[in-house]
């Protein structure tokens, strides 16, 4: 994929103020940060949580841990956790066709795909030499099925889709006896003694880890993206104020040594992109805000990453958001200069809910129409303006109107004219736009659409976007397409 020099400067610029926001030096390799601006350009990705959890319909692993936020209904902790570190004898997931997965993905206009290798839990959906707990081991029923590696096969089955590859993976292990060890209690997240009074053992925890990161990117072709959870397991430069309350009662300090965590990980993949979330520095190559989009434009890459329902894992009961929100979500983030990673948690068979599935394709209609305001392009000021969303590719600027969830179809007389009302909705004089530059006025595109839509400059500056009455339906949002001029 072929960037840019005005790309690759951007990342650069970007990545130069994220070092302000960090103790320690952050990537500098030409290589991956241009790998960086490639997956900038990709927008939207697919992820999923999936585990045995899906089989009780609980959240991911969080039940097991014994923090006072924690629901278990009033069970008792210790009967709790065994019952529950039991479910790698049960889950059988017969359904699971990963290339289903990657042809819904594919369908909906995904470019990449980050998947759970192995949650908090220490539950491994990969074929690992490290320990017996995984889907690959005997002691799991699905162990007979081919696709025992069920990582190894979403690999195989998003990559022969296009899709780029990433591996979620957790830094914690509350399944490792040199994590949380079986002589102490849990009280909380962190390891359960201190590393520097049991220096030997945590060490055992350190090569354990470095070992099953080598399994993942050595084992499984060109990964693209190493995506790191656990922010706990940090090392002491980057604890602040913010992080510190993450450590628990004991506050133990956890360096895994991510240098040596990164030459392991890059070893086969040269231009691999890790994601050390919320630490900062040299190996977070871009930030992961979750379950929200923030304000405005962030000086660095960054990336939302979001559950299409309440739940990151399967909970057959869950919410989902409507296409409308998914569609405008995409928009508000990729006007920001993110992407979006949407979650879907698939059942304890191995299926994706039918809700999403639902959700996916018509994401990818719009996508199919839309898709060209939405990838490889960039953050243009004003990013927002009322219901507007602006991007801008070459020398295209692209204004994304977001219709209202009770009129994803109508049909529009005039669009921010501040005088104007459509079939009993007012527009409000709030949906004019400003812009700094000089646009053509005159005829513009609608994607999706043969009509054009005439675009007006008023004596104060402002832009006005007017078009006929006949212009064919567009759901969830119109797409506009102007010039600079």
């Amino acid at each position: 994929m072929k960037k840019s020099f005005f790309s690759t400067l951007l990342c650069l610029v970007c990545m130069t103020a994220f070092a302000q926001t960090s103790d320690q030096q952050p990537e500098t390799d030409p290589i991956i940060i241009n790998r960086i601006s490639q997956w900038q350009d990709l927008k939207f990705g697919f992820m999923m949580h999936w585990g045995i959890y899906s089989q009780w319909e609980v959240v991911e692993s969080w039940s097991i841990c014994n923090e006072p936020w924690i629901n278990r209904d009033g069970a008792d902790y210790y009967q709790y956790k065994t019952d529950y570190q039991s479910l790698n004898k049960t889950f059988n997931p017969k359904h699971f066709n990963p290339s289903k997965w990657a042809e819904a993905a594919k369908n909906a206009g995904m470019k990449y795909v980050v998947f759970t290798t192995k949650h908090h839990d220490g539950f491994c959906m990969f074929d690992t030499k490290e320990t017996s707990y995984s889907t690959a081991d005997p002691s799991c029923p699905f162990s007979k099925n081919p696709k025992a590696d069920i990582t190894g096969a979403v690999v195989d089955a998003f990559r022969e889709k296009g899709l780029w590859t990433g591996l979620y993976f957790s830094k914690p292990d509350w399944h490792c006896d040199d994590y949380w060890a079986h002589e102490w209690a849990t009280p909380d997240r962190n390891v359960n003694y201190d590393p520097t009074a049991y220096p030997e053992r945590f060490e055992k925890y350190k090569q354990f880890t470095h070992r099953q990161i080598r399994e993942l990117t050595h084992n499984y072709g060109d990964i693209d993206i190493l995506w790191l959870d656990g922010g706990w397991v940090r090392p002491e430069w980057s604890v602040n104020e913010e992080t510190r309350p993450w450590l628990g009662c004991q506050g133990f300090i956890q360096d895994i040594d991510m240098p040596t965590v990164a030459n392991i990980a890059r070893e086969n993949n040269p231009d691999l992109i890790i994601v050390d979330r919320s630490v900062g520095g040299k190996y977070e190559n871009y930030q992961t805000p979750e379950q929200q989009v923030p304000d405005s434009l962030l000086p660095y890459p960054w990336e939302t990453c979001m559950s299409m329902g309440n739940s990151w894992s399967y909970v057959s009961t869950d919410t989902y958001k409507s296409t409308n929100q998914l569609v405008h979500l995409l928009c508000d983030i990729v006007a920001k200069g993110g992407n979006f990673l949407l979650n879907v948690g698939p059942d304890a068979d191995g299926n994706l809910p039918d809700t999403a599935l639902l959700r996916m394709k018509e994401i990818g209609q719009w996508m199919q129409v839309n898709g060209e305001a939405i990838y490889a392009t960039r953050p243009i000021y004003p990013f927002t303006y009322g219901e507007f969303r602006f991007t801008q590719k070459g020398d295209k600027i692209y204004a994304i109107f977001l219709l209202d969830e009770q009129e994803p179809e109508v049909k529009y007389d005039s669009i921010v004219t501040g005088k104007t009302t459509l079939l009993g909705y007012s527009i409000p004089d709030s949906y004019w736009f400003e812009m700094p530059m000089n646009l053509k006025t005159g005829k513009i595109k609608v994607l999706g659409s043969t009509t054009k839509a005439s675009l007006c400059r008023e004596a104060d500056g402002r832009y006005r976007i007017d078009f006929p009455n006949n212009l064919t339906e567009v759901p969830h949002a119109v797409v506009f397409e102007m010039k600079r001029k």
